[in-house]
């Protein structure tokens, strides 16, 4: 029986479906949204990650507020509550670092622009294909 599910999101519409998926397939499971939030990146430049560096993280914190109230409606609407957690760093990594210590994780597909799964690579099959739990992918 699955009792800790993780659904990572961002603000895209394949990750609201993970996250319904979740809920409706997992009726009496916990449910945890994840939200990873890269950070300043060497290819910025150092001049510019120290410039970002700064209020980046309150930046990313009301970003992630953002997403986890949307969250919070789509469990409401399945009369459910969920955990939130905020993450920083790699997408993929992040979640399968998460990952342990839940039973499964249920991520949505071809979230992000076609220049971001061509540049970091898809973040679902990464998470597929390290996860130390079973994933299910929701499209």
């Amino acid at each position: 029986m699955v009792s800790r599910v993780l659904v990572p999101m961002d603000d895209s519409e394949m990750a609201r479906e993970a996250l319904e998926y979740a809920l409706s397939e997992h009726p009496a499971a916990e449910i945890t949204v994840l939200h990873v939030v890269g950070g300043p990146s060497p290819m910025m430049g150092a001049a510019a990650s120290v410039a970002l560096s700064e209020e980046f993280e309150e930046n990313a914190r009301e970003h992630a507020n953002v997403v986890f109230d949307r969250a919070r409606e789509i469990a409401e609407d399945y009369d459910r509550e969920i955990d939130t957690e905020l993450a920083f760093g790699n997408a993929a990594r992040a979640i399968v670092e998460h990952a342990e210590g839940f039973d499964t994780v249920v991520i949505g597909t071809h979230s992000g622009s076609l220049s971001d799964r061509l540049f970091t690579g898809n973040v679902a099959e990464k998470v597929f294909r390290r996860c130390p739990v079973p994933v299910t992918t929701v499209r």
